[in-house]
């Protein structure tokens, strides 16, 4: 994900990341959770599968100092989503991989997201996304060959 599409994620949410448990999947190089923690985040998770991504966000979060705050799940998504039992999310952000989206995946986060929580997901500009999943309000943004879903879970 670019630094302009991160910045214009941000720049949506606003404060709402501020006090907020968050959870980083298709963590990448962890630079949604990160920066989440950055701006106040009170924790964030981060699940990634791949090594090389694992050892850089563990880095980072030495660096910047966030390991009371910040958790590493070295896992793909799919299987920690199976043994998952803790604590829902205040904000998700999915950002799969874009040779594999892994929609339905992705789209299994929503269960793990508060009342009036806030999902952000990233997929390939040309794919489509489901705009209707119940209880959950859709924003779709368009940044050229990405886009941005944005899923909010109603008030219970």
């Amino acid at each position: 994900m670019s630094e302009r599409i991160r910045g214009a994620i941000f720049n949506s949410i606003g404060r709402e990341v501020d006090g907020a448990r968050v959870l980083d999947a298709f963590a990448g190089s962890g630079a949604l959770g990160l920066e989440a923690l950055s701006r106040g985040a009170k924790e964030a998770v981060f699940v990634e599968k791949d090594r090389i991504a694992q050892k850089v966000i563990a880095k980072n979060i030495e660096l910047l100092r966030e390991e009371d705050r910040a958790h590493l799940s070295r896992a793909n998504v799919s299987a920690w989503l199976s043994t998952y039992e803790g604590e829902d999310f205040d904000i998700i952000f999915a950002d799969p991989p874009y040779h594999d989206p892994q929609l339905s995946t992705a789209l299994e986060l929503l269960g793990l997201l508060k009342p009036n929580g806030l999902m952000v997901l990233s997929y390939p500009g040309r794919g489509e996304v489901p705009t209707e999943l119940g209880d959950v309000v859709v924003d779709i943004r368009s940044y050229g060959d990405a886009a941005l879903a944005f899923y909010r879970r109603k008030d219970a």
